[in-house]
């Protein structure tokens, strides 16, 4: 299958929506569309008629993590490929919070693994009364390495233990009682919702929602006279982007 394929790209006016396209299989993240995602992504952040961008899965599972009939080829043997395709998928895994565009996940059925990493590193969440939600890699023998690092910042610690260790999973009503979903709606309204606020977004001056949204995450990780300091020079930056009158 060609990238375009495995990946449905839609323009709703200024917001992207991006379809993650493999519903027999889930939407499991193989090679091809671990590529064609991270090529979407960075192709939205540089495209100046994008203002905010929408993921979502066709089909009734949002994402169920990592395609394992991959794994089988993944071996020691093939060392050169079992590095690149980790690269590729960490690559991914961060990509979303650094993107100057804010971005939103609608999430239905299935995020599990590599498919809860994506719905939860968006900036924000709708989900659907169906979602089942976690990190089951161990009971495949697998470590949830590239999502450990999200997992740890999203979800509180003893939770998040409890989710890859145990493999339980979170349904759409528990994740928005945790704080880690924004809204919770019908799986038939999942992206319906998530474009709502994708509009809000598109429609704010678009230099300062970039500014924003770095700030957002730059001072999470900052002591706080750094993080202050840090947002008295986006205040000073910020008064010369046209639109804005404060």
């Amino acid at each position: 299958m060609a990238n375009e394929d495995v990946l449905i790209v839609e323009d709703r006016g200024a917001v992207r929506l991006l379809r993650l396209n493999r519903p027999n299989q889930l939407n499991a993240l193989n090679t091809l569309l671990t590529q064609a995602l991270l090529d979407a992504l960075e192709a939205a952040d540089s495209d100046e008629s994008v203002r905010a961008v929408v993921l979502c899965g066709a089909g009734r599972a949002f994402c169920s993590g990592a395609d394992l009939s991959e794994f089988k080829e993944l071996t020691p043997d093939n060392q050169d490929r079992v590095i690149l395709r980790s690269d590729l998928s960490a690559r991914t895994q961060s990509i979303l919070q650094k993107l100057g565009k804010p971005v939103i996940s609608a999430v239905q059925g299935a995020a599990v693994g590599g498919g809860a990493g994506l719905a939860i590193g968006s900036d924000m969440m709708v989900a659907a009364t169906d979602l089942r939600f976690g990190y089951p890699e161990l009971k495949h023998s697998i470590v949830p390495a590239l999502v450990m690092a999200g997992m740890q910042r999203q979800i509180p610690r003893k939770l998040a233990f409890e989710l890859f260790s145990t493999g339980r999973l979170l349904s759409g009503t528990e994740m928005m009682e945790l704080g880690l979903a924004n809204r919770l709606v019908m799986p038939e309204a999942v992206v319906d919702s998530a474009l709502e606020i994708a509009a809000i977004w598109a429609a704010a001056n678009p230099q300062a929602m970039r500014a924003a949204k770095s700030l957002f995450y730059r001072v999470a990780d900052l002591p706080f006279d750094a993080a202050m300091t840090a947002g008295r020079d986006v205040n000073t930056i910020m008064r010369s982007f046209r639109g804005l009158s404060r």
